[in-house]
């Protein structure tokens, strides 16, 4: 009788036990996309993106440099196995990311930069990595175009550049956190961001800014309290690199400003500048609808310079 109930009791424990277990990662699930869902919805799926403005003093050759940075985030289905919008024919591997359209215009002395950053984020982010990442520059040098694909437990990429030294790459990263990808998890589930210690693949703008060829870098970050915002800080160990974005506390998180502090320039000349970029003015609107000249008064209101 008295090993019955030892064993009774011993199977209490461990019954008990794996109960918390579920209950702690419930939680932790939970907490990484604790946004309301119907709020998410009837922001994110009102047919709609959101786009907004931003004054840009972007250091490049060691100036800084006027310019408009625009972020578009819209939701939109997204084939998993190809990794493109779906836009017609079998749905079974297709899922809702939201996707983020980064820009940048600015001019050094004559010439203009134009660079767009494209991301694909999972909807389900607490499910899902980031699928995909695109990004091109286009100046009056030349054209650079990289893509970044998540595929079967490797980031698979590929460069094409019109500089000697790039060319035609293809290459394969360890899984890390994506830079770029930071900015939809902050529109997506801010509290799911890593802190501490991280392992960070930088953004592709930057890379091509710098010519710096991709790796998995070794970072800190932090996620930290500005009053009525925060404040998401990484800082890499080796790079001598730091982006601080500030965004709402509250749903739908929208960012306000972000700063990027770097070396600009080269050899003697290079020196450590900051980027910055503040939200000027938003709109949500079905832009792609937007397209005849009596549209353009849009650009005005989106306070659009560059």
């Amino acid at each position: 009788m008295k090993l019955l109930n030892t064993l009774k009791f011993i199977f209490l424990l461990i019954l008990t036990f794996n109960f918390s277990n579920c209950s702690s990662a419930g939680s932790k699930e939970n907490k990484a996309a604790s946004t309301d869902r119907d709020a998410f919805n009837k922001y994110w799926y009102a047919g709609k993106a959101e786009i907004t403005r931003y004054e840009l003093d972007q250091a490049r050759y060691g100036e800084i440099r006027k310019g408009d940075a625009v972020l578009i985030f819209v939701t939109e289905p997204f084939l998993t196995d190809k990794q493109v919008k779906h836009e017609f024919g079998d749905s079974k591997n297709s899922t809702s990311v939201l996707k983020l359209n980064s820009i940048k215009k600015f001019y050094t002395g004559i010439y203009p930069y134009s660079m767009m950053t494209s991301v694909f984020t999972p909807v389900e982010v607490d499910k899902q990595s980031t699928l995909k990442v695109t990004s091109s520059n286009q100046e009056w040098c030349g054209q650079t175009f990289m893509q970044l694909n998540n595929r079967n437990g490797k980031i698979e990429g590929l460069l094409r550049s019109y500089f000697q030294n790039e060319g035609d790459q293809n290459f394969k990263l360890d899984t890390a956190l994506l830079e770029d990808e930071v900015w939809t998890k902050i529109r997506l589930a801010p509290n799911s961001l890593p802190t501490g210690e991280i392992e960070i693949i930088p953004g592709l703008q930057f890379a091509r800014l710098r010519h710096t060829p991709l790796k998995v870098e070794t970072a800190t970050a932090k996620l930290s309290d500005a009053g009525e915002l925060l404040v998401y800080t990484i800082a890499y160990k080796k790079l001598k690199r730091k982006l601080a974005i500030k965004f709402e506390k509250d749903f739908p998180h929208r960012i306000m400003e972000w700063e990027e502090s770097q070396m600009s320039g080269y050899g003697p000349n290079a020196k450590m500048m900051t980027t910055r970029a503040v939200k000027t003015h938003s709109i949500l609107l079905d832009y792609w609808s937007k397209n005849r000249l009596s549209d353009s008064h849009l650009r005005d209101e989106l306070g659009l310079i560059y």
